[in-house]
C-alpha cells in the first residue's frame, strides 16, 4: 500500500500521534523511492525534529542530500526552523507594511510586529506560507515530497489553514475593493493633489498582494485535496489511545477534504520471543481489530518491532525493504 501510494502521488503526508514512528516511515519510503530512481524531498513540520538524529547528520532549513542511488534517484532533508521562518514571514509583512503606511506610522507597525511575534497563529500561519514555498520549489527540482508532520491534532489544524487563510484574504480582498471605490471617488474630486496618484498605486499594491497571498492558499489548498496528486498516511502503535487517536484523525481529514491512503501500524511485538512480548502482540491484535472496525474502509499495512534502535542509513535501509 505504502509503495503504491508513493509511486503514484506527488505529496505524501505522514502523520500520527507523537512517537509511533512517523520519521522512520517518512525516511524509508523516501529511500525506497530514491532507491527506485526518483528525486524525493523529505520534509520535516514538526518543531521537535528527528529527521538530523535519524540520519545522523546535520538537516536544516534548506534542502542536504540524504541518500542517492548513483543515478538519477535522489533524497534530500529539509527540516523547517520555526523561529527562523516566523522572522522571515514577519520581516515580509513588515516590509509590506510598512510600504503602505506613511514615514510616520512604521514605528506604530514595528511594535504592531512585535506584540504578533507572540500571538495566537503566527507559528502556524508562518509555518503555512513556508509549507507553499516548500512546495512550489520543489515541484520543479523533485518527484516527490513526503512531509514527516508534527502530531496529529498540530498537523490537522495545519491542513485547515489553506482553506481558512484564502477565505480570510478573499474577504479581505472584498473590504479593499469597497475601500478603493471610495478613495477613487475622493481623488475623482481632486485630480490635482499629488497624493491621489500615489493613493491609487498604493491601492494597487495591496491588491496584488492580497490577490497573491489568497493564489497561494487556494493552490496549496487545491493540491491536498487531490487525491490523485496528495494522500495522507496515518502511523500507530497497536495500542488504545493511538488507535483511537488515528481513528479520529481520519475522520478529521475525511471531513477537510484529505484523502487518507492508509494505515500503517508499527512496531508489532514478535510472537516467538518470549511469554512477555507474545502476550503483549495479543493485546496488540486486539487494538488492531478494533482500528478496522472503526475504519473499515481504510488499507492497513504492519511493520514488526525492530530489534534495535533506526539510526543511520543502513537501518532506513532496513526498513525500507518490509515496506509492501
Amino acid at each position: 500500500m505504502l509503495l503504491e501510494l508513493a509511486a503514484d502521488r506527488k505529496v505524501l503526508f505522514i502523520g500520527g500521534k507523537g512517537g509511533v514512528g512517523k520519521t522512520s516511515i517518512a525516511s524509508a519510503v523516501g529511500l525506497q523511492q530514491a532507491r527506485s530512481g526518483r528525486r524525493v524531498l523529505l520534509v520535516s513540520t514538526d518543531p521537535a525534529h528527528n529527521l538530523g538524529h535519524l540520519w545522523e547528520r546535520p538537516v536544516g532549513d534548506e534542502p542536504v542530500l540524504l541518500a542517492d542511488d548513483g543515478g538519477s534517484g535522489v533524497l534530500a532533508g529539509l527540516e523547517i526552523d520555526p523561529h527562523a521562518t516566523i522572522e522571515r514571514h514577519l520581516e515580509q509583512v513588515g516590509q509590506t507594511l510598512r510600504d503602505f503606511m506613511p514615514e510616520h506610522l512604521h514605528k506604530q507597525v514595528d511594535a504592531h510586529l512585535q506584540l504578533a511575534r507572540q500571538s495566537p497563529g503566527t507559528h502556524e500561519a508562518a509555518i503555512l506560507e513556508r509549507i507553499a514555498e516548500v512546495v512550489e520549489l520543489a515541484e520543479r527540482d523533485y518527484d516527490l515530497i513526503i512531509f514527516d508532520t508534527a502530531p496529529s491534532g498540530h498537523t490537522a489544524r495545519l491542513l485547515a489553514l489553506p482553506e481558512i487563510m484564502a477565505a480570510w484574504t478573499e474577504g479581505l480582498l472584498n473590504r479593499r475593493t469597497k475601500a478603493e471605490k471610495f478613495g477613487a471617488a475622493i481623488r475623482a474630486l481632486d485630480n490635482d493633489d499629488p497624493s491621489s496618484s500615489r493613493g491609487a498605486n498604493r491601492d494597487r499594491r495591496i491588491r496584488q498582494v492580497l490577490t497573491q497571498r489568497r493564489n497561494t492558499f487556494e493552490k496549496l489548498r487545491g493540491l491536498v485535496t487531490d487525491p490523485a496528486a496528495c494522500s495522507f498516511i496515518i502511523v500507530v502503535n497497536a495500542e488504545r489511545v493511538p488507535v483511537l487517536e488515528s481513528a479520529e484523525l481520519f475522520h478529521e481529514l475525511e471531513r477537510l477534504g484529505v484523502e487518507v491512503g492508509g494505515v500503517v501500524v508499527n512496531r508489532l511485538s514478535p510472537t516467538d520471543q518470549g511469554e512477555f512480548l507474545a502476550a503483549r502482540r495479543t493485546q496488540e491484535e486486539a487494538q488492531l481489530a478494533t482500528l478496522r472496525e472503526l475504519l473499515p474502509r481504510v488499507a492497513v499495512d504492519t511493520l514488526p518491532m525492530l530489534p534495535a534502535d533506526l539510526m543511520g542509513e543502513p537501518a532506513v535501509e532496513q526498513l525500507a525493504q518490509r515496506l509492501r
